[in-house]
């Protein structure tokens, strides 16, 4: 659709507020995964390996689900609301499966069909914006959507502190409990927001028509199969525009970061500023008194020390959070340097991982994540806006999900042996996982200053 009218914050608002429970999932699972792993035994070089499903399902699902949404029309229920649902439903019913894992590879492939559903839903919402919006309004879109992601993000990364806390519901485990009752309910709430905060866009949201749907849908059946998709898509990706291919170098930097994070800052964090790393059973002869209050004490210790990790997690969600509404209302009046913008953020994300190190006390994490957050904050929105001009307006679907491969394919190697590397390059200690995060976002600073942002024009 030429010419789309420019929407409201509050439109804009609706049809992203499915983020909110996107958000959630990603947030519990990025904040306490990496412990119910840990609590079903897996050593820590293994974690990062555990958690190749999260990449390896992008890297799959997303481009097929864009290339599938590109092709889809219903009257009622539009383009890409259809994915929103399908993902939100399956999604919600993995969040009430996944803390109550019984085995490693349980959680391990409780963990492939969370993820595989959260991208049924999240890429088409990128898609969407690019859609609705004017070329003037995309960044103003995108850093809405980031402001969501950021309120997601704090509150389900507090939800395990908060029950366990306010409502004193405990967060040790008992007989063959894995994680405690506060991580459980915690991952209840979140399946419950992710399914509502997706149907609020269903019903609050329309989308426009194709512009010919007579052509629309002979083009649809002339490119019926499976293998002609494959084909369309493998062909896109060859012939991806020169600005994706540049902003995605950015992205590998600032995803493989990320991904250590998510996977390592659990047992990288309760070791090194908590002193409580995870008190395995085994180590432990529970049929002695003492050996089994020992046990008790040092559960408990990590189990403290996660809440805490998953609340600090929280810090960065609120921090985007701000800086999203900060950039929202600059760019709903001028333009920004988005280059600018996007090198000095991931420079002081960077900052924050190295000096988690280095800080003396646990309410210095505050900092760090504060400069982590400033960084998610630009990661969430400028890339898509930069790169949403330079793409035939056609295929946004199916070149947003070929975007994601480069989200996924640095978290694939970051599972394979990327995150490992830093012992090899830092030294044994799990913290220098952190410090080795920070290091690539450092490089994908420098490497913003060398995109060359262009709009897409018929040739």
């Amino acid at each position: 659709m030429n010419n789309k009218p420019r929407l409201s914050f509050w439109n804009i608002w609706n049809m992203s507020f499915g983020f909110l429970g996107i958000q959630f999932g990603f947030a519990l699972q990025g904040g306490n995964m990496s412990r119910i792993f840990q609590s079903l035994g897996a050593a820590k070089d293994d974690i990062p390996l555990l958690w190749i499903a999260a990449p390896l399902t992008g890297l799959l699902v997303q481009p097929i689900i864009g290339y599938l949404s590109d092709r889809t029309w219903h009257p009622r229920f539009g383009r890409r609301r259809p994915f929103f649902l399908v993902g939100a439903i399956l999604a919600s019913l993995a969040l009430f499966i996944v803390p109550n894992s019984w085995a490693l590879w349980v959680a391990a492939g409780m963990l492939w069909i969370l993820d595989a559903s959260i991208n049924i839903s999240m890429e088409p919402f990128r898609a969407l914006v690019a859609d609705k919006l004017p070329k003037e309004q995309r960044t103003y879109g995108f850093i809405v959507q980031t402001l969501i992601i950021g309120i997601g993000t704090w509150v389900a990364s507090n939800l395990p502190w908060f029950i366990n806390k306010v409502l004193k519901i405990s967060n040790t485990t008992e007989g063959t409990e894995v994680v405690g009752a506060n991580v459980k309910y915690s991952f209840y709430v979140g399946g419950i927001v992710f399914l509502i905060s997706i149907l609020y866009t269903v019903f609050t949201t329309k989308e426009y028509p194709p512009e010919n749907l007579d052509k629309f849908y002979k083009e649809k059946e002339e490119s019926k199969g499976l293998l002609n998709g494959l084909k369309e898509i493998s062909e896109n990706i060859l012939n991806m525009p020169k600005t994706m291919l540049q902003i995605g170098l950015v992205q590998f930097c600032s995803w493989f970061a990320f991904f250590a994070m998510w996977s390592m800052a659990t047992p990288a964090l309760t070791e090194h500023i908590f002193k409580a790393p995870v008190a395995n059973k085994t180590d432990f002869n529970l049929a002695d008194a003492a050996q089994k209050l020992a046990y008790e004490q040092a559960d408990a210790a990590y189990n403290n020390a996660a809440d805490l990790v998953s609340s600090y997690f929280g810090t960065y969600g609120l921090i985007s959070m701000f800086v999203a509404l900060l950039l929202a209302f600059i760019t709903s009046k001028i333009d920004i340097n988005r280059k600018l913008i996007h090198s000095v953020s991931l420079a002081l994300g960077g900052l924050g991982f190295v000096l988690m190190f280095f800080i003396p006390e646990p309410w210095m994490l505050h900092i760090c994540f504060s400069g982590i957050g400033i960084a998610w904050a630009s990661i969430l929105s400028m890339p898509y806006a930069m790169l949403a001009g330079s793409i035939d307006p056609k295929k946004m679907g199916v070149y947003m999900g070929i975007f994601n491969m480069f989200i996924v394919i640095p978290q694939i190697v970051a599972a394979l042996g990327g995150v490992n590397m830093s012992y090899l390059i830092l030294g044994d200690a799990t913290i220098n996982t952190m410090i080795f995060a920070g290091i690539f976002l450092f490089i994908g600073a420098i490497l913003t200053w060398f995109i060359q942002e262009k709009e897409w024009s018929v040739s």
